[in-house]
């Protein structure tokens, strides 16, 4: 039975991954800090025979631990301080978490190392949002990176530092510059679930808008289930590199306002929608388009699923969770 070590365990990927890893007949062990995280409960009822194990990517002696005691054969970096919002008011922690977090795994990778026959395999969560102000359309392993944000400089840090580990110790680590996944499991901090479940909320009639920020920007969306996937694939292979997972398809905030009302029977959303410029990014991201050919020739991955189908599946779960909430 192989032994997966995900951080990022109550996180939407890290859901998605313990749940398709255990399918696979995977063990699987899931990094927390503390026993405070209120998805705790939620993750182990997902996955009954996830093993939680105390630790911080702040400190790397609690990671040398936990890899010691697990001997995994797979490590998922999918840590992070993940909201992009909420990294220009905890630049540092961002740094300490999204960025060194990162180096402090793969040096706890590299001290333990796993056996000379069966060599720990590490995958690192690079970002989309890594390019930042595009230089290239559509975006490719080979487009330069100009970050936006404490976030996209923390995973550009965390990017060099894994092919660093790769060519300086010959770790198989690989990095997925995944392009923006979503779901049911998304947080409602997130732009796409802050949509459907306030226009579900909106259909059942317990509210009466949504305050947004800038919709034309426009993102390369995808399913999260179908990426999780891809990151598995790439620690399969028999040579660590790294893969663009994109739909080659981008879609604007607007579309997705449209998408959902439209879900809901409403045509004309502009009753229900304001803006406000305290939900505007000091720097903003307009346009990630991924172009993911590698990923669909090497790894033999493709995306299952449609913009309209997510838009569906996120507004219909988070209709029918706050029928049931609120009694209706």
């Amino acid at each position: 039975m192989k032994r997966a070590l995900i951080t990022g365990i109550t996180g939407q990927d890290g859901r998605h991954l313990s749940q398709f890893l255990a399918n696979k007949g995977y063990q699987v062990f899931g990094l927390v800090h503390g026993q405070a995280n209120p998805k705790i409960d939620l993750v182990q009822s997902e996955n009954p025979a996830l093993e939680l194990l105390e630790g911080d990517l702040r400190d790397l002696s609690s990671l040398i631990a936990v890899v010691e005691q697990v001997q995994p054969d797979e490590v998922y970096n999918l840590g992070a301080i993940s909201f992009v919002q909420l990294s220009f008011k905890q630049a540092e922690l961002t740094a300490e978490i999204t960025g060194l977090g990162v180096l402090r795994m793969l040096e706890a990778v590299r001290i333990v190392g796993g056996t000379d026959t069966n060599p720990i395999r590490f995958y690192q969560a690079s970002s989309s949002e890594m390019f930042g102000k595009v230089h290239q359309t559509p975006q490719t392993e080979a487009t330069s990176f100009h970050p936006r944000s404490p976030y996209g400089v923390a995973k550009v840090f965390g990017h060099y530092t894994t092919l660093n580990y790769r060519e300086a110790y010959g770790i198989h680590a690989s990095s997925g510059i995944l392009f923006n996944h979503e779901g049911p499991k998304r947080g409602l901090e997130f732009v796409t679930r802050k949509v459907t479940n306030s226009v579900a909320r909106i259909q059942l009639g317990l509210q009466e808008v949504i305050t947004m920020g800038n919709i034309e920007s426009s993102r390369d969306w995808g399913y999260a289930g179908d990426y999780v996937e891809a990151m598995w694939m790439m620690l399969q292979q028999e040579e660590p590199d790294d893969y663009v997972i994109a739909t080659g398809e981008t879609h604007t905030i607007r579309d997705l306002l449209d998408v959902s009302f439209k879900h809901a029977g409403i045509d004309d959303w502009t009753p229900y929608v304001k803006q406000d410029q305290r939900f505007y990014r000091p720097a903003e991201v307009d346009l990630l388009i991924g172009d993911a050919s590698k990923a669909h020739s090497r790894l033999g991955w493709k995306p299952r699923v449609s913009f309209n189908e997510l838009v569906r599946m996120m507004y219909e779960h988070d209709l029918a969770e706050e029928s049931a909430k609120a009694g209706l």
